[in-house]
């Protein structure tokens, strides 16, 4: 039986660490949104930038931050 292989270490201070840039978007209420997984809706609640509420139509979600998933339409 084999083991998986470990995932390697990088030191902090490695010149291969590629910088990693915030893209966290901002919302605000009523902007019209698209969803990797729910797809569209609409910001129906912020809560400041830990996550937002979004309608969907057939269900309303909270999704947390970094909204990844998540783009203005």
């Amino acid at each position: 039986m084999t083991r998986p292989a470990a995932p390697k270490r990088r030191s902090p201070t490695s010149a291969f660490k590629a910088p990693v840039a915030s893209t966290l978007e901002p919302f605000a209420m009523g902007d019209r949104i698209t969803h990797d997984v729910y797809g569209p809706g609409r910001v129906i609640g912020i809560e400041d930038d830990i996550a937002v509420f979004v309608d969907f139509g057939s269900a309303q979600m909270r999704i947390l931050s970094p909204y990844a998933k998540m783009t203005k339409r």
